[in-house]
């Protein structure tokens, strides 16, 4: 028989975060398949756990994920393990995960840390809806796309923030998104933990004057878009009208597309799709 793809979450910061039935399953799977071995046996030498340790990260994924995957059809079990937090949430793991679903294995997952849902837990801010949206793309045109089609979103917003790029973050969020109320969650469950309920600009402030140190791990919670009456004068237009309206106001087809697409909240290739 086939063995099983155990998800184990990690600690975050707090080696105290493991659950007993993480350790469990981390001492008894065949081996791990880890994002840095490094990082999850030191890890594995304080819980006092001698598993057999295989390299599982984003720029191998493709070899040793076919090679786990026929470890574990051959009967052997595995744990996938991260860095920290929960493996296949913005993570290579979800290759991992998908290879084995496609091959007939057996995938279980266990609660644990995770930063996003702990910060938006301590936020305060709405919570009933809400998109976990990660790391902001690298490349500037991704970026401009990416904000473009998230900017009227309702839902709260969780995102990563880069330590390296903290002050360009936080100035794109406010170019599109607007001075919304967020909550700045720095090193979560570590000795220096803070939340800083402000605004967007106090945030790009606090960075700016050192009042918050660039230097750690943060997440964002951002309030979602709230509409008013201005906001919403094409409600009751279709798609084609709206365009219509921005091209009557000198824009062209290309402009007008894109200011469709960023008044209801949607990729500017959906609006494309629909006018052509």
């Amino acid at each position: 028989m086939a063995g099983t793809l155990y998800i184990v979450p990690t600690p975050i910061g707090n080696m105290g975060d493991i659950t007993l039935r993480a350790k469990e399953t981390l001492e008894k799977v065949h081996f791990i398949a880890a994002e840095d071995t490094r990082v999850s046996g030191r890890l594995l030498q304080l819980l006092n756990i001698h598993s057999n340790l295989v390299s599982y990260h984003e720029h191998n994924k493709e070899k040793s994920g076919k090679a786990i995957v026929n470890r574990i059809l051959d009967g052997e079990d595995c744990a996938l393990v991260t860095d920290a937090g929960t493996p296949a949430v913005s993570d290579p793991g979800e290759d991992l995960v998908r290879k084995c679903r496609k091959a007939g294995i057996n995938v279980i997952a266990l609660p644990g840390a995770c930063a996003a849902i702990t910060a938006l837990s301590a936020s305060g801010l709405p919570s009933r809806r809400f998109s976990f949206e990660g790391f902001l793309p690298q490349s500037n045109k991704e970026r401009e796309e990416y904000l473009r089609s998230v900017c009227k979103d309702v839902r709260t917003m969780i995102f990563h923030i880069s330590p390296h790029d903290t002050e360009k973050d936080i100035t794109d969020l406010i170019e599109f998104l607007g001075d919304r109320q967020a909550v700045l969650a720095k090193e979560i469950t570590k000795i220096n933990e803070k939340y800083f309920p402000l605004t967007l600009s106090q945030i790009k402030e606090g960075f700016k004057s050192g009042e918050i140190n660039p230097k750690g791990e943060f997440v964002l919670i951002v309030t979602g878009y709230e509409a008013d009456e201005s906001d919403m004068f094409w409600a009751d237009m279709t798609i084609e009208q709206h365009f219509e309206h921005y091209v009557n106001l000198g824009l062209s087809k290309m402009d007008a597309t894109k200011a469709v697409a960023r008044d209801r909240g949607v990729p500017k290739n959906e609006i494309y799709k629909e006018l052509n």
